[in-house]
């Protein structure tokens, strides 16, 4: 389509030709001196004159006053009509709109607008100024650029007693906004006069927070509803749930009722994904994470309590300090412990007990934040004690990768939403560590200390181009990576699945190493156990054998002597033993050797009648 615009003007409208000509000078005013003014004036002798060598400087100041910025809001309501039309009922609009239609100058100037309107829509269609050519394509460009970010913005507590920042939360469409949350965690410790409000803040307004949220009690979470960006979601200190709407000002829009809310402060907050929007989860230290519903949100829906010996007893419930939902696993969803034990749940199981589902040792201390990697869901990162630890949920005996101990208590973490392998950590000596475990894996890629203070919560860009720091005094600073940590490096994907798969390959090996470890130790102290049995069975016998054939061998001499000490009071005198008796006494002695050498035992009645044979035997011999 082509489009062609004539302009036609005369040449006497262009403008008047000059013309220029040469000429003698003209002396036009001469103006000659006056004496009496001569007079006025007094001559100077001698003149003396001080001189520096250097230039004389002086100083100026100049106090300019300071430019605000205001958002002011405009209410544009339908406009136009008579005033004895009323434009909210329908059919008067509709009788004076055919009335106006029906007018001849309502057609001309419909004609004559319409001309004009299309030739602009014309120039519109011949080419769009404001395409972007090769949109669609991913950025996958290789950077030289070395890892760096810098502060470009940083907005302070605006309350005279400063309070820690302890969440952070993007506003979901645009992400020019951040939500704050301010509270003191010092248990019994915080003044009296303390302030409650939490704050929005413009990110291109630093001096002024753009709207003060005002809770019943301190705010320890806040989170944007992904889904209607107006509505916010918070945890309290004193354990009740709060929802706002800016649409609506300042104040509370709803609240939980204290009887059915938590009993310690609520440290995370989650929205989750359901058709309404309007559905999220709340997780608090006294071991109870809630199911609520904003619509009523007077009480939960549903409690799921953080016992894992799932015998549904609180005063055994681990307390729960962050949540994870990933949407892409509706039925599934994390809680960190403050005893460093994370569990993974089923939301939709139908009892408490079947609800938990496993569980990763792994912390020393509380895990202070839960993330599932955006790009790879079975991989989680956890931060508590000194390190950060990725986990995968096919290896649950151990973590797949972790960081070295820092001398500095880690606080917070976030994975990158645009790099896979990238992931932020915040530590209590107010440094922050960016990972990236394609370019390096025993040290962060950047270290770079942000403030004084210690840290207590990080927040990442949809983009990934821009960070939240809030510290312990309330300072949210603000800083902007560089190209090479925010955009999406060649073949990164493949390469960052290769190492968690790796990692997780070599943990299952070690694992399985480590059970046959196990039952080889298990077997071998079995085995002693047994030997050891065997040994002592084996010593009760002899013992018992050597004290039966003791016992024996006293009954048979204390017999012997007795016979022979009853034969002597029969027989008087002495008479020479017969050669039947003697070969009886023989008889019995040998059978006693034998005995002896087989380890058997001769009965008393035996010996008995043997010698009773021998004494019939010598009275039937004649003397």
């Amino acid at each position: 389509m082509e489009i062609v615009y004539v302009y036609l003007k005369k040449r006497s409208e262009f403008g008047k030709q000059c013309n220029f000509s040469d000429r003698q000078a003209e002396l036009n005013i001469d103006i000659s001196p006056n004496p009496e003014l001569a007079a006025l004036y007094v001559e100077r002798n001698p003149v003396d004159t001080g001189i520096q060598c250097s230039a004389s400087m002086s100083e100026h100041e100049a106090n300019t006053e300071r430019f605000e910025m205001e958002s002011c809001g405009v209410n544009h309501v339908e406009g136009g009509w008579p005033k004895d039309v009323n434009p909210q009922e329908l059919e008067q609009t509709i009788r004076f709109r055919k009335k106006v239609e029906k007018d001849e100058n309502y057609i001309n100037a419909v004609m004559q607008l319409g001309s004009i309107m299309e030739h602009c829509i014309k120039q519109n269609n011949a080419i769009d100024i404001y395409e972007e050519y090769f949109d669609d394509e991913e950025a996958v460009e290789v950077t030289e650029e070395a890892p760096s970010a810098k502060t470009i913005n940083v907005f302070r507590d605006p309350q005279e007693i400063k309070r820690t920042a302890t969440h952070l939360s993007w506003h979901p469409d645009g992400n020019r906004k951040l939500a704050v949350a301010y509270s003191c965690l010092k248990f019994q410790r915080a003044p009296m006069s303390m302030n409650y409000d939490s704050y929005i803040w413009d990110l291109e307004n630093p001096n002024r927070p753009e709207i003060a949220l005002k809770p019943s009690s301190p705010l320890v979470t806040l989170e944007y509803n992904p889904k209607d960006s107006h509505v916010l979601l918070g945890g309290c200190y004193n354990g009740q749930i709060a929802c706002w709407d800016t649409r609506k000002g300042s104040l509370v829009a709803e609240l939980s009722t204290i009887e059915f809310s938590h009993r310690d402060p609520v440290y995370g907050t989650i929205w989750l994904q359901s058709k309404t929007g309007t559905e999220c989860f709340s997780a608090s230290t006294d071991g109870q994470v809630m199911w609520w519903d904003i619509r009523k949100i007077s009480e939960p829906t549903e409690v799921v309590i953080m016992d894992i010996s799932r015998k549904e007893q609180l005063e055994n419930a681990l307390g729960a300090i962050s949540l994870e939902f990933e949407s892409t696993l509706p039925t599934k969803f994390m809680v960190g412990t403050e005893q460093g034990i994370v569990i993974s749940c089923n939301r939709k199981a139908k009892t408490q007990a079947e609800k938990i589902v496993c569980t990763f040792y792994g912390h020393h201390g509380p895990i202070y934040a839960l993330q599932r990697n955006p790009f790879y869901p079975k991989n989680f990162l956890t931060v508590g004690d000194w390190t950060a630890r990725i986990w995968s949920e096919d290896s649950r005996e151990s973590s797949i990768m972790w960081t070295k101990y820092h001398m500095a208590y880690l606080s917070d973490g976030a994975w990158s939403p645009v790099r896979p392998a990238v992931f932020f950590t915040t530590k209590m000596d107010g440094t922050l560590d960016i990972w990236d475990l394609v370019f390096k894996q025993c040290d962060p890629a950047l270290s770079l200390k942000v403030c004084d203070d210690p840290l207590f919560c990080l927040r990442v860009q949809d983009n990934g181009c821009l960070i939240a720091c809030g510290s312990e005094l309330g300072t949210t600073t603000l800083l902007e990576v560089s190209s090479s940590l925010s955009t999406l490096q060649r073949n990164e994907k493949n390469i960052a699945s290769s190492i968690f798969e790796r990692e997780t390959r070599r943990e299952k090996i070690l694992e399985a190493r480590h059970r046959e470890m196990r039952l080889k130790e298990k077997g071998k102290a079995e085995g002693k156990e047994d030997d050891q049995k065997e040994e002592e069975a084996v010593l009760d016998l002899d013992e018992l054998v050597g004290k039966a054939e003791e016992e024996f061998f006293e009954v048979i001499f204390s017999e012997l002597k007795r016979k022979e000490a009853e034969a002597l009071k029969k027989k008087p005198k002495p008479r020479k033993k017969s050669s039947i008796k003697v070969e009886a006494e023989e008889e019995v002695e040998e059978n006693v050797g034998e005995e002896e050498e087989a380890g058997g035992i001769i009965g008393v009645d035996a010996v008995e009648d043997m010698s009773e044979e021998a004494g019939e035997e010598q009275e039937a011999v004649p003397t």
